[in-house]
């Protein structure tokens, strides 16, 4: 068996192929590429690249990390997987519930065939479908994914790329869509050896993490070919059906042809291709319509961004905390507008970025926003990773569920939040590196320092003790409480699904929140949520679509509790 062996590297003036004890000089070719053929290589044969003599490198393309990030790559036949999902159509992003699951947590053992037995939880649940927090190789056996290395491998500890397509189709089979998270941004820094190999960072932008991913300087043509390779390859050779993209206001990028755009552009020709829906999501933090908008209207062309003014609005409602970025959701106004637009900020004053902030989103479609009341973020970014359910009332979880579920933008539910389960979700990892380790200890005790959080309160990320307090507990199913909130999530997306009004983009979302009540309705539908500190009556004139605990009386009439919340028909 033949197998061509190919790697860009500019920089080194040799580069020799490593298979077990032997160095095999490659070939040079135009653009700073190499190649090799070599007979006997195939499925399984691992090999590395030595360049101008130094120690094997992992393959920057590499498919599979059997070891890690600090060691050899593994071929793998991208065509080799026996896929049973031939009559899959994907999933249109409009009118979807999603799920964001990281699967070290999502399950006792941590895999993908592991989460594969939790799909059934899944689709009773009414979800469309699930999206995976990073699972390129990351250092280590446990970590969020955030500092990828080897960007087209599937995570060693979770399955490796076998496992994945195992669980894609597994997913494809039961009706779910599978939603990629990937990081173009940044990489991490243990075993990334990727400026050894050529120009793939630039000085001449800045980021959290150091110099910039180089998109536009000298040599930057191959490095944008690497990501959107990248992001092709999950969708073609895994199956998947969209991405979330990681933080691409840290995308730097002067180039006519933004990075985003090119990407966005080519997952389309992709989709017309393959004859399936597929999509791209952004993080953004930076509220620019232009992330959405056609490209034709001077757009990037994605498909929908997230939203965290919705959740930062939510949850100031319910939890009464302002401090850090909650600061700037204190107003009376704020979530009223959240839930008619999502951005809050569309060109106001920002309190904690000291200047105004964001665009106005008007004219763009209401599914091109994906909204949350948790999500890793908002969880694992407090100090103790406590969920809002360690923060509120049962009765103002059925509240957010209710807001969230019948949302006019694409709602998304973390993982175990369906029925309030009690496990944190902490900021963990696993890096072989002690003065790594130290480094993002220190680094999320200065992070938290705008909160007022005690840094002693802070878990040890390299503490596994961290990571298995974050694994959800499936056990807690039979507890009456959890029931409750699980029926309800079920009835809520049902109703959604039943309720045409609900995904209807043209109905506008007329809404009040006076002294603790809050009211909106849209069409015929009408919602009324009671967070004052005393109960309330209600006109009720049509049928109770949904109810939770504490809302009573029958007729027209109807008393809300304290942290309760109501839906009815309104009749023609």
């Amino acid at each position: 068996m033949m197998h061509r062996f190919e790697v860009w590297a500019p920089r080194p003036h040799e580069v020799e192929l490593v298979l077990e004890d032997r160095r095999l000089p490659m070939e040079p070719a135009e653009g700073g590429w190499w190649h090799l053929e070599v007979d006997g290589a195939g499925p399984g044969t691992r090999y590395a690249f030595s360049l101008d003599g130094g120690p094997p490198r992992p393959d920057p393309r590499s498919r599979s990390q059997p070891e890690g990030v600090s060691g050899w790559s593994e071929l793998v036949d991208p065509a080799g997987f026996a896929w049973t999902d031939q009559g899959w159509r994907g999933v249109p992003l409009p009118g979807a519930v999603l799920y964001e699951l990281h699967i070290g947590t999502f399950t006792p053992e941590g895999t993908f065939d592991a989460a594969i037995e939790r799909l059934p939880h899944l689709v009773e649940l009414g979800i469309d479908a699930v999206e995976l927090l990073p699972v390129a190789e990351f250092p280590g056996e446990r970590g969020w994914g955030y500092d990828g290395v080897d960007l087209f491998a599937p995570h060693h500890a979770y399955g490796g790329p076998d496992g994945l397509d195992r669980f894609v189709d597994a997913c494809h089979a039961h009706g779910l869509g599978v939603v990629m998270d990937v990081v173009y941004n940044h990489l991490g820094p243990l075993e990334n050896h990727l400026a050894e190999f050529g120009p793939y960072f630039t000085d001449h932008h800045h980021t959290p993490w150091g110099d910039a991913v180089n998109f536009d300087d000298h040599g930057a043509d191959e490095v944008r070919r690497f990501a959107v390779d990248n992001a092709l390859h999950w969708l073609r050779d895994h199956h998947c059906d969209g991405l979330r993209l990681d933080a691409v206001h840290a995308i730097l990028d002067g180039t006519p042809l933004h990075l985003l755009e090119q990407l966005a552009a080519e997952v389309d020709a992709l989709s017309a291709h393959l004859g399936r829906h597929l999509f791209v999501v952004a993080e953004n933090d930076t509220n620019d319509p232009r992330l959405v908008r056609h490209p034709q209207a001077g757009g990037y062309g994605l498909h929908a961004a997230w939203a965290d003014d919705w959740h930062h609005a939510l949850h100031v409602a319910l939890t009464g905390e302002a401090d850090g970025y909650y600061q700037d959701f204190t107003g009376s106004d704020a979530l009223p507008k959240a839930l008619r637009q999502a951005w809050v900020h569309d060109g106001t004053w920002s309190a904690s970025r000291g200047r105004q902030h964001g665009r106005s989103p008007a004219g763009l479609h209401p599914s091109s926003f994906v909204v949350c009341a948790q999500n890793h973020d908002q969880v694992g970014n407090r100090a103790q990773g406590d969920r809002l359910g360690h923060l509120v009332s049962e009765g103002r979880l059925h509240v957010a569920a209710a807001l969230l579920l019948t949302t006019p933008f694409t709602p998304m539910l973390f993982q175990g939040e369906e029925w309030g389960a009690t496990s944190p979700f902490q900021y963990f990892t696993d890096h072989p590196d002690p003065a790594l380790g130290e480094a993002v200890r220190e680094g999320r005790r200065a992070e938290f320092a705008a909160f007022g959080w005690d840094p002693q309160d802070i878990p040890d990320p390299q503490d596994l003790a961290t990571f298995e307090r974050s694994r959800l507990r499936w056990d807690e199913l039979d507890g009456p409480r959890h029931r409750r909130l699980l029926d309800w999530h079920r009835h809520l997306i049902a109703l959604r699904r039943r309720e045409p009004a609900l995904t209807d983009p043209s109905l506008p979302v007329e809404v009040t929140f006076d002294e603790g009540v809050l009211r909106w309705s849209r069409g015929p539908i009408r919602l009324v949520a009671n967070l004052a500190a005393a109960p309330v009556e209600v006109d009720v004139a049509g049928p109770v679509l949904a109810a939770s605990p504490g809302v009573s009386g029958d007729g027209h009439r109807r008393a809300l509790a304290v942290d309760s919340v109501v839906l009815w028909s309104q009749p023609r």
